[in-house]
């Protein structure tokens, strides 16, 4: 083949720009192989056959070229412009991979520290704030729920406040609803007492609940007042004010007798109830005097009637008419003090009959008499001396304008309604019958007539009495119904 080669490398056409030596055969296997064949063939088909097999071959190259650049020379033309651009991008390659070699220790170095610092292993303060996070995320209904608790008791507390004027089972609703939400953020503080959260809502629910007993409170000061609401009240007010409720500084102790009769109003009041039963007899009062304020216009008329006393001489005839302008003096005042007794009467037995209900007298615990202790201490019941500033109210108001009055029977009347609503009193221990003894002993005007005549209140007394021992018989059936009305505690004074 080396011989065969050297013979037609001459006549080889070869690129006129290429100055390499021709390639021996050895080196190409396709080369080799075609040697080879051109040593088996005889010099005829050498000259003959073999130019022309050569030349089809070539064209059949050349054919397929043409299609393969037909077909494929998009491809071809975007795999030369992308070699072309090669030859830029790999410097830029290698530079890159040069960078990211020198800061491979630095991304190794923080990837170490971000392990230490997130390891489960110790304490990190990182993960505990995150695992809060993720916490409150998971639960965060639960603490919007939280977080509308002083909302929802401040609507029910301004429901309450706008049923109690409308529909008593409507407010106690609300009452009951605003009392158990309360009940609730107590128990949370108790539960959580490190959160700010829960204090917070706690400081706004306190608020919420000095409305609520602020509300409590002026419900016991309305004038129509009914047991049943009352009774509801103070049980509330147990719940709200606990501070009310607390009794451990004033313990109680039997009362004395304060008047003629015995003073038994409430002798022991029961230890739970603390300063609710004073609170409950403040508003009864301030009720007492908004009904007496109502009076006004008839007590103005009684005070210019006062203000003539002095100048206007009085006439005590017990027997003989005085005459018109005598007769006149006194009228206005005798209307107010009517209408004043009639509304002290009704309202004060309600007030003391209504305590009685609603803080019942505690019998069981006995009462053991200490001598290591204030003698001052332990204060008597509220109710006692209640009763007693009830009765210096009606005896400082009949010392004021008793007097305006000349006319014996009118005076009388009166002397004799004040023994009524004592008697009234007196079913409750708090009779104060002998008041008009002094008022009689006080009073400028109030003798009966001459000298050695019998005092006026005696003879009150006396008539009081009879008709008192009339009704008696009456209430026991000899009478008809109507009698028995008439000696109840709220009926009308039966003038004799």
């Amino acid at each position: 083949m080396d011989p065969l080669y050297e013979v037609i490398a001459p006549h080889i056409q070869r690129d006129e720009h290429s100055a390499t030596k021709p390639v021996p055969p050895t080196s190409n296997a396709q080369i080799t192989t075609y040697l080879n064949r051109l040593g088996t063939l005889s010099l005829s088909d050498l000259t003959s056959t073999e130019p022309a097999s050569l030349l089809q071959n070539a064209q059949s190259h050349v054919r397929n070229l043409q299609a393969l650049s037909k077909r494929s020379h998009k491809a071809i033309i975007s795999s030369a412009s992308y070699l072309e651009k090669l030859q830029d991008l790999l410097p830029g390659f290698g530079q890159k991979a040069g960078q990211l070699k020198e800061e491979l220790p630095q991304l190794e170095s923080a990837a170490s520290d971000f392990a230490k610092k997130y390891d489960r292993s110790t304490d990190n303060e990182v993960l505990e704030r995150r695992k809060r996070a993720m916490l409150l995320s998971r639960n965060v209904d639960r603490v919007s729920d939280v977080l509308e608790l002083p909302s929802l008791l401040s609507s029910t507390v301004a429901a309450a406040q706008a049923s109690s004027s409308t529909s008593a089972s409507t407010s106690a609703t609300s009452y009951a609803s605003a009392l158990d939400l309360h009940a609730h953020i107590k128990r949370l503080m108790g539960l959580y007492p490190n959160s700010e959260l829960i204090a917070g809502i706690s400081k706004q629910a306190e608020a919420e609940i000095n409305d609520l007993t602020t509300i409590l409170i002026t419900t016991l000061q309305s004038p129509g007042l009914k047991l049943a609401t009352a009774m509801r009240t103070v049980g509330w007010l147990r719940r709200v004010a606990l501070e009310l409720a607390d009794d451990s500084a004033t313990p109680s102790k039997p009362a004395t007798a304060l008047s003629t009769r015995s003073f038994d109003v409430s002798s022991t009041h029961r230890p739970d109830d603390g300063a609710l039963g004073s609170l409950f007899l403040v508003c009864r009062l301030h009720a007492l005097h908004a009904m007496f304020s109502a009076l006004e216009p008839l007590r103005d008329l009684a005070d210019q009637e006062s203000a003539q006393r002095p100048t206007q001489p009085q006439k005590q005839t017990p027997q003989n008419s005085t005459t018109s302008s005598s007769s006149a003096f006194g009228t206005q005042t005798e209307r107010y003090l009517k209408r004043y007794l009639e509304l002290f009467r009704e309202q004060s037995f309600a007030i003391l009959s209504m305590y009685r209900s609603v803080f019942p007298p505690d019998s069981s615990s006995p009462q053991t008499p200490t001598t290591n202790q204030d003698p001052l201490l332990p204060l008597p019941p509220p109710v006692s001396s209640f009763a007693l500033h009830l009765v210096s109210l009606l005896q400082d108001t009949l010392r004021a304008y008793l007097p305006n009055i000349p006319d014996k029977p009118a005076r009388e009347s009166l002397l004799t309604q004040v023994l009524y609503c004592a008697g009234s009193l007196g079913r409750l221990g708090a009779d104060f019958g002998l008041m008009i003894a002094v008022l009689e002993e006080e009073g400028e005007g109030a003798a009966a007539g001459g000298e050695g005549a019998e005092p006026e209140w005696v003879q009150v007394v006396r008539k009081h009495r009879v008709q008192a021992s009339r009704l008696e018989v009456l209430a026991r059936g000899v009478g008809s119904g109507g009698a028995r009305k008439a000696v109840s505690p709220g009926a009308g004074v039966v003038a004799g």
